[in-house]
């Protein structure tokens, strides 16, 4: 307290006095170590901004071919000033470049979730789908009055999107990429198996246990469990034993990395956050989880695998193999007078198709 230190200096009042003009001149505050978005410059412009613009518009050209609707250049003039009023044109540059990165190596991509919502989205092929054709609400996906910044997930071919892991690392350089942590909690089986191993049962009665609760996933442990694994919960241990299972569902067991949430940043990654080697070859993570990222205001780029791309991959190769029909990039569909497949291009109603 302030009247606890002038007692003990009464006798140099000049070093109470020095050190309240050095307080008084101290200007530090901790948000000058925020974290900072990378820059996301392009060349031929002087702003992130001024590159969104462009590309959102040479998309919508290209996405209307016979002209850009009025209301569809409305919408867009007005997602495009909220994103520069909120600052947000080098996240969409991000991930417009790690989608033009997987098709130019025709791996197929799908942005997915509210970011279909989004005029600007679909005019940069993150998404495929025309925000017009279910009046699609863009305040859903971006909102000055929610405080929230954009979430976009963007789903890969799950055989090939180590290759767009890997292409994120080398573009923005591993000092300044990581994939973000999940917490993984305990749950049925491993609540189980972690208390059983404290109380000394053996492998074969914790298998047993475990093995009998399977499928229960986050649900409480029920007694008629134990008696099928034939533990006499009378005993005053197995009722221990139990509370103690039960107790530690949910709670924290390990951090482990998310399905693909990647954290970028214009600093080096470790003057942010703490960082960690993963235990896949070639790849760091940060030890916070998204709920961390999202207190701290950090923005991540979600990078997920989906099975059914890879279908849909293979169904357009034996289409080519079959029919002739060629499976080739959005950017190259209409080259040579040629006929392509991709996914914006299947019919969107035709009943053979689904």
């Amino acid at each position: 307290p302030p009247a606890e230190m002038a007692r003990l200096f009464r006798d140099t009042p000049e070093a109470i006095e020095e050190t309240a003009a050095l307080d008084a001149a101290l200007t530090f505050s901790l948000d000058e170590l925020r974290y900072e978005y990378p820059e996301e410059m392009r060349a031929d412009f002087a702003t992130p901004q001024d590159a969104l613009v462009h590309l959102a518009r040479e998309g919508a050209a290209a996405r209307y071919p016979d002209g850009v609707p009025d209301n569809v250049r409305q919408s867009l003039d007005h997602e495009l000033a909220l994103i520069g009023k909120l600052n947000y044109a080098p996240y969409f540059l991000t991930v417009h470049h790690i989608v033009e990165y997987a098709r130019s190596q025709n791996i197929l991509c799908q942005g997915r979730g509210s970011a279909a919502n989004s005029t600007v989205c679909y005019c940069l092929r993150i998404t495929d789908v025309d925000p017009r054709d279910g009046r699609l609400l863009f305040e859903r996906f971006i909102s000055s009055d929610r405080g929230e910044p954009p979430d976009i997930d963007v789903d890969f071919e799950h055989e090939r999107r180590e290759e767009v892991i890997q292409h994120i690392y080398e573009h923005y350089g591993r000092d300044h990429t990581g994939i973000a942590a999940t917490v993984v909690s305990y749950r049925g089986r491993s609540a189980i198996r972690e208390v059983g191993k404290v109380f000394g049962l053996s492998e074969d009665t914790i298998g047993a246990l475990s093995s009998s609760i399977w499928g229960m996933g986050g649900g409480r442990v029920r007694t008629d469990e134990f008696a099928r694994a034939g533990i006499d919960l009378n005993s005053p241990r197995m009722q221990k034993m139990r509370a103690l299972a039960i107790e530690i569902q949910s709670f924290p067991r390990h951090l482990s990395q998310h399905v693909g949430g990647f954290v970028i940043t214009r600093s080096r990654l470790d003057e942010v956050v703490p960082i960690g080697n993963g235990a896949m070859d070639e790849r760091t993570f940060v030890e916070w989880d998204k709920d961390d990222l999202d207190a701290l205001g950090i923005l991540k780029v979600d990078v997920l695998g989906l099975g059914m791309l890879t279908c849909l991959r293979k169904a357009f190769e034996l289409t080519e193999k079959h029919y002739g029909l060629s499976f080739r990039s959005f950017r190259d569909e209409q080259q040579n007078g040629q006929e392509f497949f991709t996914l914006a291009t299947i019919p969107k109603e035709d009943p053979a198709v689904y």
